[in-house]
């Protein structure tokens, strides 16, 4: 194993069985974390986990649907019987649907489904997984926005964009209320990423150009770094952060969004 900044913490981590989710459940395993890989995908998960105890970590998958109650509930619950308390929470899972455009054209449908998983899934992370970080003492949240909540998208993805804005401003709020508890809530804010979520979306050459165009340093980013974000916001490197958007962006929104 690499490092030890989580050492002795145990951390769940929804979405986990690809793109950030996956490469910070590897990354957090390697410093010491036990893991809880959350997401819908088994095959994946379990691959996950399977390579995680192939390097001498420690890690169980959790199958669930973020956006229902009773799995949100029954990954908290599940997470604390096999390593005996929760320290981080990593509300990761998200959706960028096909379909997702403009307000005139994003059906309802998929507007609905996108803030059901995107908004509903970190409520509901939150709602079950706060009264664990309370019964260890403290911990922290990680939420995964992104920088479509502070800038307006080129491409349009009305949906997504909403969501996202909902996520960093629950952030906000649930640090504030939970500051006095030695609960720690943060948002994680990615810029445009080379991962299948966002290839999936910008499907075109033209596209992408679109989207690479604005980033101040020309390229996409990769899942690694936005896990290493994590790591430093579920570490006690952070220990004095809260309601903070740690943006790892390329630059894009210090190119485009001007102090208020």
């Amino acid at each position: 194993m690499a490092g030890q900044r989580l050492k002795d913490k145990v951390a769940l981590i929804t979405g986990a069985a690809s793109g950030i989710g996956k490469e910070s459940a590897l990354l957090f395993a390697s410093e010491g974390a036990r893991v809880a890989v959350v997401d819908l995908n088994e095959a994946a998960g379990h691959e996950v986990v399977g390579t995680i105890r192939a390097r001498g970590g420690e890690a169980i998958f959790v199958p669930a649907d973020v956006a229902n109650p009773e799995d949100a509930e029954r990954m908290v619950t599940e997470t604390e019987a096999a390593f005996g308390k929760l320290d981080v929470l990593f509300n990761n899972a998200g959706v960028m649907l096909s379909g997702d455009g403009d307000a005139v054209g994003t059906p309802l449908d998929v507007f609905e489904k996108t803030l059901a998983i995107n908004v509903r899934g970190v409520f509901l992370g939150c709602k079950y997984g706060i009264p664990a970080l309370r019964r260890a003492g403290g911990g922290s949240v990680i939420n995964t926005a992104s920088f479509v909540a502070t800038l307006g998208a080129a491409t349009p993805q009305i949906a997504y964009t909403a969501s996202k804005g909902a996520v960093l401003s629950m952030t906000r709020e649930l640090a504030v209320i939970h500051a006095r508890e030695n609960i720690r809530v943060n948002a994680l804010s990615p810029g445009p990423l080379r991962t299948e979520l966002l290839m999936k979306f910008l499907d075109t050459e033209e596209k992408r150009q679109r989207r690479l165009v604005h980033i101040p340093m020309g390229r996409f980013g990769e899942a690694k770094e936005m896990a290493r974000a994590a790591l430093f916001l579920a570490s006690d490197e952070s220990s004095y952060m809260t309601g903070a958007e740690l943006r790892v962006d390329g630059g894009i929104t210090a190119a485009y969004v001007t102090p208020e």
